[in-house]
């Protein structure tokens, strides 16, 4: 018997979150202490049930099950299959690619399309690939790895090689994409953050018939030269009245590696947050002072330049 104490609204919230966590184990997925204190957190703040988040798994390899942990992920996986083009934005760490993979993986062997694209835009931080020594193959190899980790996670190293051999699976440069239609494909970008806004237009019109398009990135890690544009920055202020685009963004809370990672990311948007009202609150000092008799009104401008900018840090 477990007897749970306290005030009612916690005691009520602790005893819907145990049920839901019994729920979960009846299922038959594993729980480990992280897992266990994510689920906690679905029950207790937000507005989702656990047994529904964990209990949707979208691929199993070798026993091992691959599926959302987080509301934000459920929604994402469930965007996916929803909507032909879906938009994962977020920090490391929060399972963008890799339930993305896992979807893809599940539409192919399911039949629902003939190959899975795996692409990324080759630019590389602190590197350009034109000056890294072997072939073209030998240059990406490395900086798609992710993307192949990913993928022996959830098919069998022969069978994969087999896969990639024929065709049916591809993983290359965004470049490559120029020029394509690409029908009866599911077709992931990666890192789409380093992408120009005319990358990205490309790439989104490279969706055929009987496809599927995924776009994951992380707009605090952008690699460009400072004077370009990300095209994820844009393309949600473009398509965000078309049908049929989804746009999912992730925080701090669904970081799913280890907790470090969690704080770390927490801490960067903090600090990101905190200068960006620096800078907002700056500015508007300054346009008060050159201005005679309007340092009120300015005043009162930077501070809502800097609320502006504080709501943008943490969207």
């Amino acid at each position: 018997m477990l007897i749970l104490e306290g005030e009612p609204g916690a005691v009520d919230k602790a005893q819907a979150a145990i049920e839901e966590l019994l729920e979960v184990v009846r299922t038959g997925r594993p729980l480990s202490p992280a897992i266990v204190e994510s689920l906690m957190d679905i029950a207790v703040n937000a507005s989702g049930r656990p047994s529904e988040v964990y209990g949707d798994v979208v691929w199993t390899h070798r026993g091992r099950q691959v599926g959302p942990r987080t509301i934000n992920q459920k929604l994402y996986v469930d965007a996916i299959r929803r909507a032909t083009i879906t938009f994962g934005i977020g920090p490391a760490g929060t399972g963008k690619t890799y339930l993305a993979t896992a979807m893809a993986v599940s539409a192919f062997f399911g039949k629902q399309v003939g190959r899975i694209i795996l692409t990324r835009p080759a630019v590389e931080a602190g590197e350009s690939l034109g000056f890294l020594p072997g072939t073209v193959s030998e240059k990406v190899d490395p900086y798609f790895r992710p993307l192949f980790d990913a993928l022996y996670d959830m098919i069998d190293g022969e069978r994969l090689a087999a896969l990639i051999e024929k065709g049916e699976i591809e993983v290359a440069p965004l470049a490559f994409m120029r020029g394509r239609t690409l029908n009866d494909s599911f077709i992931i970008l990666d890192e789409a953050q380093n992408t120009s806004p005319e990358q990205m237009k490309m790439f989104l019109t490279r969706l055929g018939f009987g496809s599927k398009m995924v776009v994951t990135g992380d707009v605090t890690q952008i690699d460009l030269p400072h004077s370009r544009t990300s095209g994820l920055v844009t393309v949600s202020e473009v398509l965000d009245a078309v049908d049929d685009i989804s746009i999912v963004r992730f925080d701090g809370h669904d970081v799913v590696r280890h907790k470090l990672v969690q704080r770390i990311v927490n801490a960067y948007r903090a600090h990101d947050e905190l200068d960006a009202a620096r800078k907002a609150q700056a500015s508007g000092a300054g346009t008060g002072d050159a201005r005679d008799g309007t340092g009120v009104a300015d005043h009162r401008k930077g501070a809502e330049s800097a609320s502006a900018a504080d709501d943008e840090a943490g969207s």
